[in-house]
């Protein structure tokens, strides 16, 4: 492992480098950065963030298509979209995100809009109990209440099965970090010191060979300890890495 100081430093810099604006236009999180409303940001990130896995540019494809779909006003078409409305989502699907998964994940949404005050209340009613594992384990359960069809359940992450739960950690990432280009800091009410890292293939190999890592499985347990290795770092915001990892995994092939 390098020096703790040295690599503390070059992962600084390297964050320092990605979590630019330049950062947006080839990633995901372009698509809630198409919104200033606070609920068309949340929808928008949390159904972009679900299906976040491949090509970035099939990823962007299929967003940009899903929001066209919703009008460009994904709040008001979950809370009120009507039977023909809902008809204009026939034959979306992106890889094994299908046209039956879509129609739950907006339904149950409908759902925590109505019911639970929306994402952020579901979300925060967990970490307030105990943390961020509990709220991502509080999420899936209020998510998938609404009478979800058992193919949709892969779709969201299980941590109580050790899932790294990568994209609902990116997706807290988007929300709650403060001060930043590229995150959003919607949600004041999570500290971004609790936040976990967005385990995936990229990060995971960077980590390895920085030595960060050294759990052979993307699991939870393998998020925890990198995790715990970047609060050392940075102990306010050690997601902030998350921009380092990733970004000398994808655009520098470290």
């Amino acid at each position: 492992m390098p020096e703790k100081n040295e690599l503390k430093e070059f992962l600084s810099e390297k964050a320092d480098y990605y979590e630019a604006r330049w950062f947006i236009d080839d990633d995901p999180v372009q698509i809630p950065h198409l919104f200033s409303k606070k609920e068309d940001i949340e929808i928008a990130g949390f159904l972009t963030a679900t299906v976040a896995w491949g090509k970035r540019t099939m990823i962007l494809s299929a967003c940009h298509q899903l929001m066209e779909r919703m009008d460009m006003s994904p709040h008001e078409f979950v809370c009120g979209a009507s039977a023909s409305e809902m008809a204009a989502l026939d034959g979306f699907v992106y890889r094994t995100f299908q046209n039956v998964d879509l129609v739950y994940f907006l339904k149950a949404l409908k759902g925590i809009y109505r019911d639970f005050d929306g994402l952020q209340s579901v979300f925060f009613k967990g970490y307030s109990e105990d943390g961020i594992i509990e709220a991502l384990r509080h999420f899936r359960e209020v998510f998938l209440s609404f009478g979800a069809p058992q193919r949709t359940g892969k779709h969201v992450a299980n941590v109580n099965k050790q899932a790294a739960a990568k994209r609902l950690n990116m997706f807290l990432r988007w929300m709650v970090r403060q001060s930043s280009p590229v995150d959003f800091g919607l949600w004041t009410n999570i500290d971004p010191a609790d936040l976990l890292i967005p385990l995936d293939l990229h990060v995971a190999r960077v980590a390895r060979s920085l030595e960060i890592l050294t759990r052979k499985q993307n699991d939870l347990k393998a998020v925890s300890e990198l995790t715990q290795h970047l609060i050392e770092m940075r102990p306010k915001d050690p997601v902030s890495f998350d921009y380092a990892l990733f970004g000398l995994g994808v655009y520098e092939k470290f």
